[in-house]
């Protein structure tokens, strides 16, 4: 399943969550679900909050990087272009809300889910939630922005 995140230029595939090319990172990958984008995610045993449960700063980053992933691949298809072509979409978050639902368990595959609610100039509004067996345990709502020219590598900050 082809994911936004592989389409990332190389200067940009290096967040710790979605990046390809952080071998410390989480390797998120984002694809297209119908109307809806689809990451799966395995915790491992050491990103545990107390015995049994997922901690929340793992389900955050999987909320935030997902909505900047859906962010991209939302602009990308309301331009009507294929994921990759230039110029690059790449989105970084202005704002994550993150709502715990219920204690979310280890040991289990996770699905994020979400959906572009606003497109607005630079600005694309996710909402999006985490599933464990099929149970929503997280809810979020991300605001993403285009990445500004500013940050990205070899630009004056």
């Amino acid at each position: 399943m082809a994911a936004i995140q592989d389409t990332y230029p190389d200067e940009l595939a290096h967040c710790y969550g979605c990046g390809r090319l952080n071998d410390h990172g989480l390797h998120l990958r984002t694809s297209w679900d119908g109307d809806e984008t689809v990451t799966r995610y395995t915790p491992e045993a050491w990103h545990i909050a107390i015995p049994g449960y997922v901690n929340g700063g793992l389900l955050a980053s999987l909320l935030d990087c997902h909505g900047t992933g859906t962010a991209a691949a939302a602009a990308y298809r309301t331009e009507g272009r294929d994921p990759g072509s230039p110029p690059p979409h790449r989105f970084v978050t202005a704002s994550l809300r993150v709502d715990y639902r219920r204690p979310t368990p280890l040991g289990i595959e996770l699905e994020v889910r979400g959906r572009a609610t606003s497109l607005q100039g630079r600005k694309v509004v996710v909402e999006a939630r985490i599933l464990a067996a099929g149970e929503v345990t997280v809810r979020g709502e991300i605001v993403a922005v285009e990445m500004p020219e500013r940050m990205r590598p070899g630009r004056a900050p």
